[in-house]
């Protein structure tokens, strides 16, 4: 069996066959409905990777209950529609499926068996209709981050725009370098969405990221049981991107074993996954990012030469902040815009001394630091008008010596929640959010500290 692309696919999970047949029958009155009849919840959880869209759950199975087969199934994909079917009407038990993400609850009845059909039809549409908002708004989002950073009128970027352009009308394979910050990721998206690939998925995979032992399950995917912990098949980056493109961003990252594996892949055009047998073809468009001179990495034997021919295509490479001149300030106007109209704000302008300030700093971060600078100016500021004092620069000298302290493990933590507590209106849900821990441990840390304080002025 393939993944569902066309019409709706559903899955019976019932070990009455009689029953099975019947409520088949009824869904494939509709010849949209392409239903699979599986016996026992594992036969069901071994094909989620066929994407069913909607799930008739019997709630005892032979092999384990309702409820633990719907866990699977919402964890797996919390979108996929599930009905429980069960043989005795419990409302306790109803509510409490309910409750973990079932979509309705049925007893098994001749009545209900026409019911099933409309509760079907109804979670199409909603299925549908949410996966439609849901592909608009990633679609939308993609295009708007996507022009983000591709402003500028310096000769360099108006390079970069022609590249872009011939990028766009070919299927080349394209290779982007310049340094961290400089929208290496942007660029790739601004080449997807404007091919004629734009309708299918920009994937994107960071491979420095991803510890090299997992990288290649990543890109290539997996079978069950293909190792340690690999409880269902996955998907790789590869047939996710199928009619798409893939963008493996910090290429030069990549271990020289995997590499092997990548150029095969390229040239074959099919992958395999790990512990598999079956050859996947796969049609996606290969886009390619790197911080670091990969020429220089094929003389160190780092990186393999037939990969580096293989990957090159068409090179663009994207300038760093510091040599696009007033780019700066075009850059900068179009973060604070947009900056004010996230956060709701009133609408602000750049006076003269914040433009001579922007354009006297090299920014060793590019753009990525110019947007931090802008969204911190914001706040910073306190008429319409963003001056000089408002912009700050907080160069890696500055963050070192916040190590230089003579301070405890306790009183970094405090003072790292503090500055962000400052930062944030003292919200402590944001915090908590920003930092990674609960809430809790936050007016904990706090409680702590100021008891201690409290004993200190005693003392």
């Amino acid at each position: 069996m393939k993944p569902a692309t066309d019409g709706i696919r559903i899955f019976i999970v019932e070990d009455d066959l009689l029953f099975a047949k019947t409520i088949k029958y009824i869904l494939t009155l509709n010849p949209d409905h392409e239903v699979s009849v599986f016996k026992t919840g594992m036969e069901c959880l071994n094909n989620l990777h066929l994407n069913p869209h909607i799930v008739s759950l019997d709630y005892s199975l032979p092999d384990m209950t309702g409820g633990e087969v719907l866990r699977s199934i919402k964890a797996h994909n919390p979108d996929i529609g599930v009905v429980i079917l069960s043989g005795q009407q419990d409302v306790a038990t109803a509510v409490e499926l309910l409750q973990k993400g079932a979509d309705d609850y049925l007893t098994k009845d001749e009545a209900n068996k026409e019911r099933l059909f409309n509760i079907v039809e109804k979670l199409k549409k909603s299925i549908f209709l949410k996966k439609e908002v849901e592909t608009l708004k990633e679609e939308l989002s993609d295009k708007y981050q996507s022009n983000e950073h591709m402003k500028g009128n310096s000769p360099s970027m108006q390079q970069v725009f022609k590249l872009l352009e011939k990028a766009a009308k070919s299927n080349i394979t394209v290779s982007i370098t310049g340094e961290t910050g400089t929208g290496k990721e942007v660029l790739a998206k601004s080449i997807h969405y404007n091919s004629a690939r734009k309708k299918s998925k920009f994937v994107a995979i960071n491979v420095s990221a991803i510890p090299k032992d997992l990288l290649e399950s990543e890109l290539f995917g997996h079978e069950k049981g293909a190792f340690t912990g690999a409880t269902t098949r996955k998907q790789g980056k590869f047939e996710l991107a199928n009619n798409g493109t893939l963008f493996l961003d910090e290429i030069g990252e990549m271990d020289i074993h995997l590499q092997t594996k990548l150029l095969r892949a390229l040239q074959e055009r099919e992958i395999t996954r790990i512990g598999g047998n079956e050859t996947i073809k796969f049609d996606a468009r290969i886009l390619v990012a790197t911080h670091k001179n990969l020429s220089d990495l094929v003389g160190k034997g780092h990186f393999r030469e037939d990969l580096y021919y293989r990957l090159l295509g068409l090179p663009i490479h994207l300038p760093p902040l510091r040599q696009r001149g007033n780019d700066v300030l075009v850059l900068a106007k179009h973060f604070l815009n947009m900056t004010t109209k996230e956060n709701k704000l009133k609408s602000m302008k750049l006076g003269q001394t914040a433009k001579d300030k922007l354009l006297s700093y090299s920014f060793p971060g590019n753009i990525r630091e110019l947007k931090a600078i802008i969204e911190l100016a914001t706040i910073m500021c306190n008429g319409k008008t963003i001056q000089r004092e408002d912009l700050q620069f907080n160069s890696p000298k500055k963050v070192s010596n916040f190590f230089l302290e003579k301070m405890t493990l306790r009183e970094y933590n405090i003072k790292i929640v503090r500055h962000y507590l400052k930062k944030h209106d003292n919200s402590i849900p944001v915090v908590a959010k920003i930092l990674g821990i609960g809430k809790t441990t936050i007016y904990r840390m706090l409680k702590e500290d100021e008891e201690i304080a409290k004993k200190n002025m005693k003392s």
